[in-house]
């Protein structure tokens, strides 16, 4: 089953659509190729000179066909779709072909996969007609097709009865003979292949012979899939300066979406990726802004990683105005396979944690959110260790098996000692037997204390420790439970 792309308008600037309404139009050689919906509206049309569309929209912006971008663009697209399927092949100027025979199920089906299809593409800025059939060569003719609303066949015999009513010159091969093929009565697909074979293909070639032949499932289709590169360093060049960080999202979204097709294509996850903000150039150049996105874990879903990557755009400050983007796929890490086991594991969804942790850290910075890194030592107040949330940071030690406070002040405070109790704005009630901690002999900071657990008459408690020094006892605050 094969689902050919046809993006026709794949140098349509959608993406000047996003940001003003001012009316964009495509010209080659002085005529309209290629309009936005804007121009449409102003009552420009393909074919158009360019004199008319000045006097239509004298505000228009004109630009020249470039068919380096257009193939640019067209292999963006390209990678991007390889989220679906490995078979991605480029066609002509305009087009691709996909290979979903064994898509179908992973995607829920036929609409189900067409939906998503046109929803990538329209995320990369660029509109496209869809043709689904058993064969590559019919699905390009019935998306080329406008004059039919239903482009999909997914039997042999269906899509040869649609093919029967196609226009002739939706052919390729049958355009050097248009004014021959008119001439004789021969307006459909289904007349042409009802010609003898030998004259036809005396008279206009074994091109048109093959094309028709491939259409119709009767000769073989051989194509060149898109081979994901080895590493994910892409470059977009934006239309103009944008002096707004969110602003830059609408691009960047291009570029994760590229990602999400290569590391399908290639079986991997990205645990970390660097977005680079480049800025002018020549004598006022600007060094680039790099914005470093670290993952908890390792993901490759394109609505994970464009919700971190808005997030961290949102708190960033531009030092000039942004001309292009850069994207690199910096760490990596093999894809985890789908689980294999019948129960959930224990202790809930690791990876909702680890997703929340991501955004959290991406919205209030990483030194913001802390993960507790406990040391192996005794006092608590060494013990007590924090880093940055991550996968950088230390598995956390087992905590011992005695009760402890959430909070832990920084620094012990002396407590004044009244009638034999320690005391702390009330009198405090010793709840616990004492704990005792010897630690530290080994350095400066020698802990000879007993903890206990009081209460003060407000019911509040608290985690105190008396400390021997000398023939001398003191008390100190050490902690606050909930």
């Amino acid at each position: 089953m094969h689902l050919p792309l046809l993006p026709l308008e794949v140098f349509r600037l959608r993406w000047s659509d996003a940001l003003d309404l001012t009316p964009n139009v495509v010209v080659e050689h002085g005529q309209v190729i290629a309009l936005c919906e804007y121009a449409r509206q102003a009552g420009i049309r393909p074919g158009m000179r360019s004199g008319g569309v000045t006097a239509l929209a004298p505000d228009a912006r004109l630009h020249q066909r470039d068919s380096e971008r257009e193939r640019s663009a067209l292999d963006g697209v390209a990678l991007s779709l390889l989220q679906y399927t490995p078979e991605v092949a480029l066609v002509d100027a305009a087009s691709l072909v996909l290979d979903v025979s064994a898509s179908l199920a992973a995607f829920g089906g036929r609409l189900a996969l067409c939906r998503r299809v046109r929803g990538s593409v329209l995320q990369m800025g660029y509109s496209a007609r869809l043709g689904m059939a058993p064969t590559a060569q019919a699905a390009l003719l019935f998306a080329h097709a406008a004059q039919i609303r239903l482009r999909r066949s997914i039997r042999q015999p269906g899509m040869a009865r649609r093919l029967n009513a196609l226009p002739t010159l939706l052919l390729p091969a049958t355009k050097p003979h248009a004014d021959w093929l008119e001439g004789i009565g021969c307006t459909t697909l289904g007349q042409l292949r009802g010609l003898p074979r030998a004259g036809l293909q005396r008279r206009c070639g074994a091109t048109l012979i093959e094309q028709l032949d491939k259409a119709y499932g009767e000769a073989p289709e051989l194509y060149d899939w898109v081979e994901a590169p080895q590493q994910f360093d892409t470059r977009l060049e934006l239309p103009e300066r944008v002096e707004q960080a969110e602003a830059v999202l609408f691009a960047a979204r291009r570029l994760v979406l590229q990602m999400v097709g290569w590391l399908n294509a290639r079986q991997l996850a990205v645990s970390c990726f660097v977005l680079l903000l480049e800025h002018e150039r020549g004598r006022q150049a600007v060094a680039p802004s790099a914005l470093e996105i670290t993952l908890a874990e390792a993901a490759w879903r394109e609505d994970h990683l464009v919700r971190l990557l808005k997030e961290r755009l949102g708190r960033l400050e531009l030092t000039g105005p942004v001309i292009a983007l850069r994207l690199v796929a910096s760490r990596l890490q093999a894809m985890a396979p789908p689980t294999e086991s019948l129960f959930p594991e224990p202790g809930g969804n690791v990876a909702d944690y680890h997703r929340l942790i991501e955004l959290l850290t991406a919205r209030l910075g990483k030194e913001n959110v802390l993960m507790s890194a406990p040391i192996a030592d005794y006092r608590p107040e060494i013990r007590n260790h924090w880093l940055p949330a991550g996968p950088s940071a230390n598995a956390p030690l087992a905590p011992p098996d005695v009760e402890r406070p959430f909070w832990l002040l920084e620094k012990p405070l002396p407590l004044l000692v009244r009638d034999h109790r320690p005391f702390y704005g009330s009198p405090l009630k010793l709840l616990t037997s004492p704990e005792r901690i010897e630690s530290g002999w080994w350095d400066a900071n020698c802990a000879v204390r007993d903890y206990f657990m009081a209460q003060g008459e407000d019911q509040a408690c608290y985690w105190i420790y008396r400390e021997r020094l000398g023939e001398e006892w003191r008390w100190f605050l050490h902690g606050l439970f909930a």
